[in-house]
């Protein structure tokens, strides 16, 4: 199992961590029993952290520019007209994906092209499942303009859980379709932004993978 980058000293750290602990019982502890159960526990909750670190490659394997795939795995949690008013200040279809603790929760870019903006918001850290987070939460929204000239906004929003997102693009680079876009450690959403009259491929309450399901296919 490949482990994320942005993995690596969270899980360095834990281990550490949970090999002191381990150690301490052992010293401490006269029953046996009750020193494997407890070394079973702390394992158990560091395979967890190990989990959410999870870094599966997937290969984009579609070639035509106006097929839109997840930027993340998660759960549909909305599909609705709404006005977008960071960026584009017009009618937008918004898709959110919620990704709870037990996702993969890598971001990655849903197009290529080329980012046009990237802002970062601080925020609350209200249940990422709760529409308002979508505006009052910490988030991270970029814009891309994909290769066929449409504009897609991606935005990544912290949730009760979550309290880092780290975001990989800058205004003017030239990005690759299912390529990182980011991470959001411990449970989050990503919300994506279709130009208003796109054609919706997922409906609420489908699960979804990033680079593989596929959200849209833009005119």
């Amino acid at each position: 199992m490949t482990i994320h980058k942005e993995g690596y000293k969270i899980l360095l750290t834990a281990l550490l961590i949970a090999g002191i602990i381990i150690t301490l019982f052992f010293i401490f502890i006269n029953n046996l029993w009750l020193k494997w159960i407890l070394t079973a526990f702390v394992m158990t909750d560091y395979f967890l952290v190990v989990l959410f670190f999870r870094y599966p490659r997937r290969p984009i394997n579609y070639e035509r520019h106006n097929v839109v795939t997840a930027p993340a795995d998660g759960k549909i949690v909305a599909i609705e007209e709404v006005t977008e008013t960071e960026y584009f200040n017009d009618k937008r279809i918004q898709v959110s994906i919620f990704m709870s603790p037990f996702n993969v929760h890598v971001n990655r870019y849903p197009v290529s092209g080329r980012v046009k903006y990237v802002k970062y918001h601080p925020g609350k850290y209200l249940c990422a499942w709760m529409p308002k987070s979508s505006l009052e939460n910490e988030r991270n929204t970029v814009v891309i303009e994909s290769n066929n000239g449409t504009d897609i906004l991606v935005r990544q929003i912290a949730g009760v859980v979550a309290r880092r997102i780290v975001c990989y693009s800058q205004t003017g680079d030239i990005v690759k379709h299912g390529n990182d876009l980011g991470f959001i450690k411990f449970g989050s959403r990503v919300d994506i932004f279709l130009p208003a009259g796109a054609p919706v491929k997922v409906k609420m309450g489908d699960c979804v993978k990033g680079n593989i399901t596929v959200i849209s296919e833009l005119h």
